[in-house]
């Protein structure tokens, strides 16, 4: 039901379907559950903080060699206000990545990974009510079930679990 409502909100309907994308897509997928398997392994042993800070300083040292570091530097060094710059991009960094992949980390600690990868579900979820809201982008009878399916699916898993107690 989760992945039904992720397919509808994503808008996928055949069109402006690439190879590329869909081969990007389905290794972001895979590398994200990859995460939440390892993710829980490594919480065993570590701290949700620990395992996060390893994550960004892997995912740094990786970024690298796709980055093109000279480009970066020149950017940087041509920006007409580099502390407003630095401020921003560490500011993005924070909100939209280390935020998120913390709280993740620290719900893998108390929920199994099948679980956390489904409640992690309502990302493209609210992505598209942010898209629609702010955005002036449509809301469309598929993006509208798949909030629907999505919420569904958060509900029953959660329904399940406190039936489990």
């Amino acid at each position: 039901m989760a992945f039904g409502g992720c397919v509808l909100v994503s808008g996928i309907s055949g069109e402006r379907i690439t190879v590329v994308g869909l081969l990007l897509g389905l290794g972001s997928g895979v590398g994200y559950g990859l995460y939440s398997i390892l993710g829980t392994i490594a919480l065993k042993k570590y701290s949700p903080y620990t395992v996060t800070a390893y994550t960004f300083i892997f995912a740094a040292v990786g970024s690298w060699f796709i980055c093109r570091p000279k480009d970066m530097f020149a950017k940087f060094a041509s920006a007409d206000n580099l502390l407003w710059l630095i401020v921003f991009c560490f500011l993005t960094a924070l909100i939209t990545a280390v935020i998120p992949f913390l709280l993740y980390t620290l719900g893998l600690h108390m929920v199994e990974a099948g679980k956390a990868g489904i409640l992690a579900t309502v990302e493209p979820m609210v992505a598209t009510i942010i898209g629609i809201v702010f955005f002036s982008e449509q809301l469309t009878i598929f993006s509208g079930l798949g909030i629907l399916l999505i919420l569904v699916a958060v509900i029953i898993l959660n329904l399940k679990k406190n039936e489990d107690k």
